[in-house]
């Protein structure tokens, strides 16, 4: 089986892939195609099935193992597959999808076993009793799910990796920067993507629910800090109630980026910078994966459309 990142531009390939994403769509002629990502554990390329009946439709879903017959294009500099020929597996033919997915960095197991280290050293006790509140709420799914549903750390269990990631910077640049109070950061950090577990669907075929498109994940954690101060009977005007939501309600930096409140803090504005500093290294590693010494990746398009390249340098990191 060809795997998705070893193939050039122009090869056809065939084999076994995971759909990780198929949506409906139609063309300005008002025929039917599924738009669709395929994944297997190198990594993903999107396609569209073109002329799509209703039992493609029915057959081709997210979530399942497809054998796929296709060439590999570039469309406006991106890689996508075409002439796509798909059929499900038959017999004993490959058919589990975990066996597709992307492998996280890191398992669930060890992320679980930092976050809970991470929590027993915010010494604050309203910070680390809201922490643990909201925690205890929503476990499961911060550990499963993927941080974003394109951009970055878009993987089962990416919420947490990213998550960590980021403490780990803080971790040193408190060290740094001593004046920066830790517990803080930590908290800060811990929480600031939480309510991705409400804005996001889930790992599999990942869309964004009702309240992550009218509301969006900055003002749903927000809500989720007000609801477990009013059932831990903690004051809401405690000064470290508000600098927990301010550094929560702030961490996209700008206003035009979903954040109601620019970061006045010191702390604030760090969490604001290391999140974009994990964000934008989870995009240019995962481009500069698909390609080899010696080649640029597709433009990025989160990244200011830029393209990177991958120097020769780099050839003993395959």
């Amino acid at each position: 089986m060809s795997q998705l990142k070893d193939l050039a531009v122009g090869d056809r390939f065939e084999g076994f892939y995971l759909i990780k994403s198929a949506e409906v769509r139609k063309t300005r002629a008002g025929k039917d195609y599924i738009a669709m990502t395929f994944q297997d554990r190198t990594g993903t390329i999107s396609g569209n099935l073109w002329d799509a009946q209703a039992h493609n439709v029915e057959e081709f879903t997210a979530g399942k193992v497809v054998y796929m017959r296709a060439v590999k294009e570039l469309y406006n500099g991106m890689p996508q597959v075409n002439q796509i020929f798909l059929r499900l597996p038959e017999n004993t033919e490959p058919n589990n999808p975990a066996d597709f997915k992307e492998k996280p960095p890191v398992s669930a197991d060890e992320l679980r076993e930092y976050v809970q280290k991470v929590i027993f050293k915010i010494e604050n006790g309203i910070w680390n009793r809201i922490v643990r509140h909201i925690f205890k709420k929503y476990d499961k799914e911060f550990f499963q799910f993927p941080a974003a549903k394109v951009n970055h750390h878009a993987f089962e269990t990416g919420l947490a990796f990213h998550t960590v990631t980021m403490v780990q910077l803080a971790e040193r640049i408190t060290e740094v920067y001593p004046r920066l109070n830790a517990s803080l950061m930590y908290a800060g950090i811990l929480l600031h993507d939480m309510a991705k577990t409400i804005e996001l669907s889930g790992p599999v075929n990942t869309s964004y629910t009702l309240a992550g498109n009218l509301i969006g994940h900055i003002v749903l954690i927000d809500e989720e800090v007000s609801k477990a101060v009013a059932e831990l009977g903690i004051d809401e005007n405690d000064e470290d109630v508000i600098l927990l939501r301010h550094v929560l309600l702030s961490h996209h930096g700008q206003l035009e980026y979903g954040s109601p409140v620019r970061p006045h803090i010191m702390e604030a504005e760090i969490i604001h910078m290391i999140d974009n500093l994990d964000a934008s290294m989870m995009m240019m590693m995962t481009a500069l994966n698909q390609v080899g010494p010696g080649e640029m990746t597709p433009r990025i398009f989160a990244l200011d459309n830029r393209n990177f390249y991958r120097p020769n340098f780099d050839k003993k990191k395959d």
